[in-house]
C-alpha cells in the first residue's frame, strides 16, 4: 500500500512538472557516498565492498531501485507523449 502511494505521488509530481530541472538531473547518482555509514564502520564496509560482498539488504534495495527507475522512465515517456499530442494543436496543455 505504501509503495502504491509513493508511486502515485511521484506520478503526480512528474505530471505537474515538479521534478523538472532538479539539481543533478541527467547525471548518475553518487553511490559511493558513505556519509550514512558510522565512521567506525566505514573501513570495514569499504573492504567488504571492494571484495565484492554486498549485504542482502543492499541487493534488495538495488532491485527496488531498478524497478523504480523503470517506472519513472515509463511515466516520463507517457508524460512526453501526452505533451507531444497536446502541442500538435499549437499550444501546450498540462494535465494534472
Amino acid at each position: 500500500m505504501l509503495e502504491f502511494l509513493v508511486e502515485q505521488r511521484i506520478a503526480e509530481a512528474i505530471a505537474k512538472g515538479e521534478l523538472d530541472d532538479l539539481p543533478g538531473a541527467g547525471r548518475p547518482l553518487d553511490l559511493d557516498d558513505d556519509a550514512h555509514v558510522p565512521e567506525e564502520m566505514r573501513l570495514a564496509y569499504r573492504i567488504l565492498k571492494n571484495a565484492g560482498y554486498a549485504p542482502r539488504e543492499v541487493g534488495a534495495l538495488n532491485e527496488k531501485l531498478t524497478r523504480l527507475k523503470a517506472k519513472i522512465e515509463l511515466l516520463s515517456a507517457c508524460r512526453s507523449s501526452r505533451t507531444r499530442r497536446s502541442t500538435s494543436s499549437g499550444r501546450r496543455i498540462r494535465r494534472s
